[in-house]
């Protein structure tokens, strides 16, 4: 029987928080667009883009409980 060379724990967990930080700073980003695209729709149409506003505000709030999850999973708990 071959000896397989595993990656180490610490490697394995390294590159999870990476791939974790960098999903989070995709979904801060994504979040700021709709923030803007929100604000731009609001200011140019208050009455005709309301049903618009809502489902941009819906997908807004989607992406801040994705990023608050990610968050989460990069900051241990730490009971104080």
């Amino acid at each position: 029987m071959k000896d397989v060379e595993a990656i180490p724990a610490s490697a394995a967990v390294m590159d999870r928080q990476a791939i974790l930080e960098t999903q989070l700073a995709e979904l801060r980003q994504r979040h700021r667009a709709l923030d803007e695209e929100i604000a731009a729709i609001a200011e140019a149409a208050a009455i005709t883009g309301s049903l618009e506003v809502r489902r941009l505000k819906k997908q807004k709030l989607a992406l801040k409980d994705a990023i608050a999850k990610i968050e989460d999973q990069l900051l241990p708990d730490i009971i104080a």
